[in-house]
């Protein structure tokens, strides 16, 4: 464990710092991802769940390894990922409200509702690996270095991707924004996504070692700091990328990013996780707290999915929509609920 002796103004003073530089690299992934994704026919869909959400998860996955290995923190880690899925999918609520075109969520595929529905899956998986091993309901799992459900959970992450790929290349070609990046290069776009996603990843373990520091310092337990203030700090990518995908006319590309996420979040980052932990499976070393993260983060799935399947709808005010204010509420009623339960579990 690192001895945090620095004075916590300071503390909070690198949280910003490493969280400026995570939300200024992740400005430059939109435009790399969109030109990767019209340039190659790869589509929107797949290169928004699978490149866009993989560089933007990459502080969840810098943060959530340094926290078991550097600070000895496996339930900062697991607060991270379940606090940023919720974080990305209350992401949906503010992007509508930006979205002037109708609701945002009439704008995206089946694919977008197929990455939806396999998220869900995947949070439910890790719903019952907690319960399994923080309950025992069977006996010798916490014997084993990793999880056999962790297996399981991996090698349906790896289905999912493999699905999402199949029916994204299904589909019709969306509209391009407002550029064909014609004359954009190819290689520099992959250029510019590799760089600015190591800029992303070593600003993350900074995160952590702030993050763990804080929750010593303010006393605050760390399923708390994890679920919202990591969660918060490591989801700006999401946002920020989610933004400015936005202001280039692609709202496929956000939600796939931000839906996508998730997916990786549970499916590969919680792995890794799983991995990084030495001795036993991070579920017997996580608060029961994330059970309930994880059913809110289901509940709010669904709001999505119903919002992408629900075709013929309009807004019911100028500036909300019904998915937007449930999204929104749900995530304000989640966050008050690990704030006062966060230590009885």
């Amino acid at each position: 464990m690192i001895a945090f002796a620095q004075s916590i103004p300071g503390l909070w003073l690198q949280l910003l710092l490493a969280a400026g530089f995570i939300l200024i690299a992740s400005n430059f992934l939109a435009k790399s991802a969109d030109i990767i994704a019209l340039r190659t026919g790869l589509g929107r869909s797949f290169v928004g769940v699978v490149l866009l959400a993989t560089a933007t998860s990459f502080p969840e996955l810098g943060t959530g390894v340094s926290a078991i290995t550097l600070v000895g923190a496996p339930d900062l880690a697991a607060g991270d990922v379940y606090g940023s899925n919720l974080f990305n999918l209350f992401i949906i609520g503010i992007l509508d409200l930006f979205w002037r075109n109708g609701p945002i969520l009439n704008t995206v595929n089946i694919t977008a509702a197929l990455t939806g529905v396999l998220g869900i899956l995947v949070i439910s998986i890790t719903l019952i690996a907690i319960a399994i091993h923080k309950h025992e309901i069977v006996e010798g799992l916490s014997d084993w270095t990793i999880s056999p459900i962790t297996i399981v959970l991996f090698l349906l992450f790896l289905a999912a991707m493999f699905l999402i790929y199949r029916t994204g290349r299904m589909q019709p070609p969306q509209e391009l924004g407002d550029e064909d990046y014609a004359s954009e290069n190819l290689y520099r776009a992959a250029g510019i996504y590799a760089g600015t996603a190591l800029v992303i990843i070593g600003s993350s373990i900074w995160l952590a070692m702030t993050g763990e520091g804080i929750a010593h310092a303010m006393n605050w337990e760390a399923s708390f700091v994890g679920t919202q203030f990591l969660a918060f700090s490591t989801s700006l990518p999401e946002l920020a990328a989610s933004l400015a995908a936005l202001r280039i006319n692609a709202p496929e590309l956000a939600l796939s990013n931000v839906l996508g996420s998730n997916l990786f979040n549970m499916g590969f980052i919680l792995t890794l996780d799983d991995v990084a932990l030495i001795g036993e499976p991070i579920w017997t070393s996580i608060s029961a707290i994330h059970e309930s993260t994880a059913i809110f983060a289901i509940f709010m799935t669904c709001v999505v999915i119903i919002g992408i399947l629900s075709r013929r709808r309009r807004r019911p005010t100028k500036y909300i929509t019904f998915e937007s204010a449930t999204l929104i509420g749900l995530y304000i009623l989640a966050s008050v609920y690990v704030f006062k339960f966060s230590g009885s579990s």
